[in-house]
């Protein structure tokens, strides 16, 4: 069992953040969902992941390890709570240290609303669990999601035009 981290940092612990997309929720939902196309997008510029699993049901599991452009890796994992196909994931990830601690675990919610052929995606991070090592980090949480989220729209694109 991972030990708890106890440190929920005051005015840190939730993100929204919303995008529209010129392509149906079920291009969008399909992107964000299969590991192939996952991989491509997920995490900041100039981030690779070598490690990306999805098993795509209530109580299954994310498995994403980022390699960072310095070569340092960022396993995260998580477990699906809720699944409403082209509409709504829900889904916990972590980011453990080598020796099984885990320093943070938010609580992530997307959802997928289509409107005349374009999607508007929501996610809503909520950090339920973090640890003192790991608070400049959420610093950074907007900018990750936000660079995340750009290189999503550049995979919808191509997406789109195969």
């Amino acid at each position: 069992m991972h030990a708890r981290a106890d440190v929920v940092p005051a005015g840190k612990a939730n993100l929204v953040l919303t995008r529209t997309f010129n392509a149906p929720a079920a291009l969008v939902y399909k992107v964000w969902t299969d590991p192939y196309h996952l991989a491509q997008w997920w995490g900041p510029h100039n981030f690779t992941n070598p490690v990306c699993e999805v098993d795509l049901r209530p109580g299954g599991v994310i498995r994403i390890h980022m390699k960072g452009p310095d070569g340092q890796m960022y396993p995260s994992n998580g477990t699906f709570k809720e699944i409403v196909e082209n509409e709504r994931l829900v889904f916990t990830s972590t980011y453990d240290s080598e020796d099984g601690v885990t320093m943070l675990e938010a609580l992530n919610t997307v959802t997928f609303t289509e409107t005349d052929g374009k999607t508007v995606l929501t996610l809503h991070a909520q950090v339920l669990r973090a640890t003192e090592a790991v608070l400049p980090a959420l610093d950074g949480m907007e900018e990750g999601w936000s660079q995340s989220l750009e290189k999503l729209a550049d995979v919808i694109a191509a997406a789109s035009n195969a």
